[in-house]
């Protein structure tokens, strides 16, 4: 996947695929990958890719994204039937497809209301069949994506995906829609060896589109209100606001998009963001700080208003926070506020543990914390920060491992402040200890400055004078939470596909040790998913059906549920516990 190119939509990239000769889609792939390798230009709306000496691709992206798959045109032979248009549109972000609004400005309706039956009693909400056949068609291409794991879902399998995702928009249904996308973006970026792509990530993608495909056609009532989703995000009025700056983060994702988000607090705390993001790379990522920001007519950029404030009238604020920028809205630069001054300072009077079961009950993610620097740890990937909050202990991980970012940089400078205490805003990461992804962080020498840890570069000047080099980081201990036998096993089979977890074999010593420790159902899930793996059955001339790739599929998602419902209780108990043992402690 290339930043160079413009997004192009699912239906777009599922049409060109699918008009491909069997042939040629066995060629695919690496069609892609040639295609990758050539010089791309852009001319305004106009991409052209030199396919070679005599022949180019052009994409046309009027507003930024490819719509339409006469958009793209390619000068060979074979065109319109020809291998390049369809790889590149394989090697393309995926563009979000939702569609337009209806004439009140609204998302088009997702499907029935609730409706009287003879007796004038109301009846349950149901999904309507094409919503049905569509969540079915999702769970089945995502299913195929699981069954080869990403070594082996290339562009055909990720083509079909995107067609179901396509099919799952028209027929009213958002959510499952942006979660196969996400899949396949997701996909991509562990094929290209993304440096911003996590094995977990993906996994939990995976357990996401397959969970809401494999509910949506048995719920009823909110529950399928909520599998549905929404196709837009609504901003409504919110009068007059007065915000003050939090921080600033870069935004670089595998999905080709790139830009800043300045998060801002109002009078009562609750939290309010500004965001500049599009396609781009990451020198639209760190280069989007300094634009200014899109709210009013104000020129503050993002850069200078995660330190200042802002009065905004007429203003509007989606559901999540994000504030609108139409015509109708008015901002003016007004004084911010440092982190320790009122009214920011109640953001980290909230105590930790309460602020992380918020989060894992659908809140904000963000954890404003006040921490002593205590060392560091080696992990596989890099050297986590550890931190003392409050007794419990943190491990701080950089937030993104993208080099044009100082994520990691700032993080191994400040492992040289050993014993400072920072006033810090970190990402939560659940599992089963505490651990959070470092945003930004009080300046180590001065606790009236802040730092954006993804904008800013530290220098050791800025360091507690004394500070020694950063040194390498003490080895990890093992995870000994008996849950790991278990989640290792759902994220092998997201790479390796089924034949990882068939290979394995089964595994009774780990069945055994999961039911020796309390978790009797981790042992049986664990035993059904090895079971599922290694079924295959022959015909009558001793030759392999084909796959049940849905049973396969409802095995590991059953196991990667279970796995995250168990990893957030121990989440919760790991930063409560821990509390509440030093409080103990103190009364004694």
């Amino acid at each position: 996947m290339s930043p160079d190119l413009p997004p192009v939509a699912p239906s777009v990239t599922a049409a060109l695929v699918e008009a491909l000769s069997p042939r040629l889609r066995k060629r695919l792939d690496a069609g892609v990958t040639k295609l990758l390798a050539r010089p791309a230009t852009r001319d305004g709306d106009t991409v052209r890719i030199a396919v070679d000496d005599e022949t180019d691709v052009v994409l046309h992206a009027p507003g930024g994204t490819v719509t339409g798959a006469d958009a793209i045109r390619c000068g060979c032979l074979l065109s319109p039937d020809c291998l390049h248009r369809a790889a590149a549109a394989s090697a393309a972000p995926v563009a979000d497809d939702t569609p337009a609004p209806d004439a009140a400005g609204d998302p088009a309706p997702t499907g029935d209301t609730d409706t009287p039956d003879e007796t004038g009693e109301t009846e349950p909400e149901t999904a309507t069949p094409a919503q049905r056949a569509a969540a079915r068609a999702v769970f089945d291409a995502a299913a195929a994506v699981l069954e080869a794991g990403t070594d082996g879902a290339g562009a055909v399998l990720q083509a079909e995906l995107l067609h179901a995702a396509h099919t799952a928009r028209l027929a009213g249904l958002p959510r499952a829609s942006a979660a196969a996308v996400t899949v396949v973006t997701a996909v991509r970026a562990a094929r290209a060896a993304d440096p911003g792509h996590r094995l977990g990530d993906l996994a939990d993608a995976l357990t996401a589109v397959l969970d809401v495909a494999h509910r949506l056609p048995h719920a009823t009532g909110p529950d399928l209100t909520g599998l549905r989703g929404t196709a837009r995000q609504p901003y409504r009025p919110d009068g007059s606001l007065r915000l003050y700056g939090l921080f600033s983060e870069p935004v670089l994702t595998a999905t080709g998009y790139a830009g800043a988000v300045t998060w801002t607090a109002d009078a009562d705390g609750r939290l309010c963001t500004v965001s500049d993001v599009a396609p781009g790379g990451p020198a639209r990522a760190t280069g989007a700080a300094d634009r200014a920001v899109r709210v009013g007519e104000t020129a503050l950029t993002h850069r200078e208003l995660s330190r200042a404030g802002l009065a905004v009238s007429g203003a509007t604020v989606s559901p999540t926070g994000r504030l609108g920028a139409g015509a109708g809205v008015r901002a003016v630069r007004a004084p911010g506020a440092a982190w320790h001054d009122e009214p920011l300072d109640r953001l980290w009077a909230v105590p930790a543990a309460d602020q992380v079961t918020r989060a894992l009950n659908g809140g904000q993610d963000l954890l404003f914390l006040e921490v002593t620097l205590t060392g560091t740890v080696r992990e596989a990937a890099g050297d986590c920060l550890l931190a003392d909050c409050a007794g419990v202990p943190l491990r701080l991980a950089a937030a993104h491992d993208d080099p044009a970012l100082p994520y990691r940089e700032n993080l191994r400078l400040l492992a040289a402040a050993r014993g400072s205490r920072l006033r810090i805003v970190a990402r939560l990461t659940p599992g089963p200890y505490p651990r959070a992804l470092l945003l930004a962080a009080a300046h180590p020498t001065d606790a009236e400055a802040r730092v954006d840890l993804g904008l800013d570069r530290l220098q050791h000047a800025d360091l507690p004078h004394g500070a020694l080099a950063p040194e390498a980081g003490a080895p990890a201990a093992a995870d000994e939470a008996p849950l790991h036998l278990l989640r290792r096993r759902v994220h092998q089979a997201v790479p390796g596909g089924r034949r990882v977890l068939a290979l394995a074999g089964s595994t009774p010593g780990d069945a055994a040790r999961l039911r020796r420790l309390g978790l009797a159902t981790a042992a049986d899930l664990l035993e059904d998913l090895h079971t599922a793996a290694a079924d295959r059955s022959r015909d009558v001339f001793g030759r392999l059906v084909p796959a049940d790739t849905g049973r396969f599929a409802r095995s590991w998602l059953a196991a990667a549920v279970y796995t995250e419902v168990v990893e957030q209780a121990l989440c919760v108990h790991a930063w409560q516990g821990a509390a509440d043992e030093v409080a103990a402690r103190a009364m004694t």
